[in-house]
């Protein structure tokens, strides 16, 4: 066991180190060189290798990586991670901005504005100020494990600042992402290895943090921005400026252009100020992101499914580029989408070398009159995905024809038919595009999960004629799979281990593995809970998908478009005579009985017995649901003390009003 002195010098080490990394990763602000650096590092390596009994996981030296994992875990994340609604035209802001006025019935809520960086979200953990695990967002419930990952960023402490007294338990949210200069000499370094680069940063830090080898993240020059509180033992800070302070404080890294407005009118000036700032910056920015500063406001407003009703995305305007569409060619989606695509003469956007773009559909290429051989505005929507602005006019050009869609599939011959604005190949299973790419979305790790079914193994299958449509996938023997390009005898076995396997699966996911039309997760889930076995699904009509929460008519007309479609039921029932089982959502308990069912609640002013969370449990438990606005299908509104214009509109509605008693009385039992 090493003496007193030496676990003193390891601490006293770890402690200048920390603060030199907080002041080069966050501050930028270095203050010895970087052999002074070394020359510490190296000590401390030394110490703990002389005593690796005092080696703990926080150390400055635990960032080089570990052994490779097997497949990153899954974990549930402590509140949801919502994403946010995304706006591009002032006056959207100035409408956020009003119902922010007329919900909160103020004639002034105050704002945090901060920008709005292009990378991965991650929820982070602190326990007794030590970073205990990290998360990718995934679906804003559950994400991956990639706590070995993230301890390779050197911008973030795996120790908070004692002295800054951290709560005991902290859940943060942040963006990991890459810088730009370092973004361009990794792709310099992997193209001289002869590899493939990114296609820009977000792609670049997303693959890094994702990687099964944690050595490899730690070589990826990573850095991280948190902005968030999720969750914390203790009070949160009264206003959203206040929490990024405490981030700060206890040595997190925040962003460090921000700005607390008063008005909608210091929103939009700091949009347009970060706009001009854009190219200058070190890193990536698609926006600023608003938030209402007080968090007792934002617990008022609550979220949405998907995204809080307290913050939007003002995204900028994206950045457009000129060159020459050379063809138009067209691909086949797995759902038998016809799509038109622009192939370009390579030009560079933001950083990125785009040679095709999406021409979305028939409609939008008559609309803007492009055709090949026009000079073209490139954009980057949302600064991702390649689109078309623009024809740009040239004096004296001679253009050629107008492009028209084929009225025959060039994948497979079949008739196109159009539905509305888009054109669809109506040879579904017999046309090889749709589906291999069925095949593909069946066994995602969202669907079926069948480890080993990728693009080039189904391409196979179908080529050779072993999978002719999704049921065929439960005939295969290892025999078969043995005589393709690339199996032996393990992959083979792994494969059918994994094809068996799936065979019990959620109703949620069969439903996303089928690939409905507007059927995504989300949507999947809502159809599970709501119908619970798949029988009683496929056999409910058109009004009776509109019944359910979130079903318009767009999702029930594909549902039931699809479920009316003979060769769909058809592989359907084969699926289940080759052995699927098809399990329902699990039934969630209501410890207060269902009393409430079918009742929404709406609570105006302050409850002096309950929290406004409290209240809304208290609801959820007896199997009813709170809305923030009157409407006539509201059950009850709850006037607590000073209620506000809810409690006139429930009155001009003729809605019952309770009171905090009448309320109390009728979600205790007995």
């Amino acid at each position: 066991m090493a003496d007193h002195s030496i676990a003193q010098r390891i601490a006293a080490l770890r402690r200048e180190i920390r603060h030199h990394d907080h002041l080069y990763y966050t501050k930028d602000r270095p203050e010895i060189s970087d052999a002074e650096y070394d020359r510490l590092f190296r000590e401390l390596v030394d110490l703990e290798t002389a005593h690796p009994d005092l080696i703990t996981a926080d150390s400055p030296t635990q960032r080089v990586g570990a052994p490779p994992l097997s497949e990153l875990a899954k974990v549930s994340h402590e509140k949801p991670m919502l994403s946010l609604d995304s706006i591009v035209d002032q006056e959207d802001v100035r409408a956020f901005d009003q119902r922010m006025k007329r919900e909160l019935e103020t004639d002034q809520p105050f704002y945090t504005a901060e920008p709005k960086f292009d990378g991965l979200s991650v929820e982070l953990v602190y326990d007794q100020g030590r970073f205990v695990r990290g998360a990718t967002r995934g679906d804003g419930m559950i994400g991956e494990d990639v706590t070995v990952n993230l301890r390779t960023i050197r911008a973030l402490p795996l120790q908070l600042h004692a002295e800054a007294d951290p709560p005991a338990h902290l859940v943060v949210r942040g963006e990991v992402y890459m810088r730009l200069d370092e973004f361009q000499s990794l792709n310099r370094r992997m193209t001289e290895r002869g590899e493939e680069g990114f296609a820009n940063p977000r792609n670049a830090a997303a693959g890094s943090l994702r990687q099964l080898d944690s050595r490899i993240t730690a070589s990826r020059p990573l850095t991280v921005t948190c902005y968030d509180i999720m969750a914390l033992a203790g009070p949160n800070p009264a206003t959203h400026w206040d929490e990024l302070e405490s981030l700060a404080a206890w040595g997190l890294p925040v962003p460090e252009h921000r700005q607390r407005c008063r008005s909608i009118d210091e929103v939009l000036r700091f949009h347009q100020t970060t706009d001009a700032l854009r190219d200058n910056l070190p890193f990536e920015i698609d926006g600023i992101v608003v938030k209402l500063d007080r968090r007792d406001w934002q617990d008022q407003l609550g979220s949405k499914s998907r995204s809080p009703r307290w913050a939007i995305a003002y995204k900028f305007a994206p950045r457009k580029e000129i060159t020459v569409i050379q063809d138009i060619a067209v691909s086949v989606g797995r759902t038998g989408t016809l799509t038109p695509l622009a192939l370009l003469k390579p030009v560079e956007v933001g950083g990125v070398t785009i040679s095709r773009a999406t021409l979305h559909n028939a409609d939008e290429v008559a609309r803007k009159d492009v055709r090949v051989g026009d000079t073209v505005k490139v954009e980057r929507a949302g600064d991702v995905i390649p689109a078309i602005a623009e024809r740009v006019p040239v004096p004296g050009e001679e253009r050629q024809a107008p492009f028209v869609m084929p009225d025959h599939c060039p994948v497979c011959g079949s008739a196109v038919a159009r539905e509305g604005a888009y054109f669809y190949c109506t040879g579904q299973t017999v046309c090889v595009a749709q589906l291999k790419g069925a095949i593909e979305h069946f066994a995602s790790k969202s669907a079926l999960n069948i480890d080993g079914l990728g693009k080039k193994t189904v391409a196979q299958l179908v080529d050779a004629g072993m999978v002719n449509d999704l049921a065929d996938l439960y005939s295969l023997t290892k025999e078969q799979l043995l005589t393709l390009e690339g199996f032996a005898d393990r992959s083979a076995t792994l494969l059918m281990e994994s094809i068996e396997r799936s065979k019990a699966v959620s109703l949620e996911r069969l439903l996303m593995g089928l690939g409905i039309r507007q059927v995504g997760q989300h949507i999947a889930r809502v159809l599970a809970k709501h119908f619970r076995t798949l029988s009683r699904l496929m056999e409910a009509t058109q009004d009776e998908l509109l019944q359910v929460r979130e079903i318009g008519p767009e999702i029930s007309a594909s549902l039931a478009s699809f479920f009316s479609e003979a060769r769909n039921r058809e592989v359907i029932e084969r699926l289940v005579e080759r052995g699927l089982t098809v399990n329902p959502p699990a039934a969630e308990t209501h410890p207060g009985g269902r009393s409430l069912a079918g009742k929404t609640f709406v609570f105006t002013g302050g409850l002096a017995g309950y929290s406004r969370d409290q209240a809304k449990e208290l609801v959820e438990r007896h199997g009813g649901q709170v809305s923030s606005s009157v409407s006539k299908k509201t059950g009850y509104v709850v006037a607590g003390t000073d209620p506000g214009s809810k409690l006139d509109q429930a009155q001009k509605l003729g809605v019952q009003i309770l009171t905090e008693a009448e309320f109390t009385a009728l979600v205790t039992p007995g």
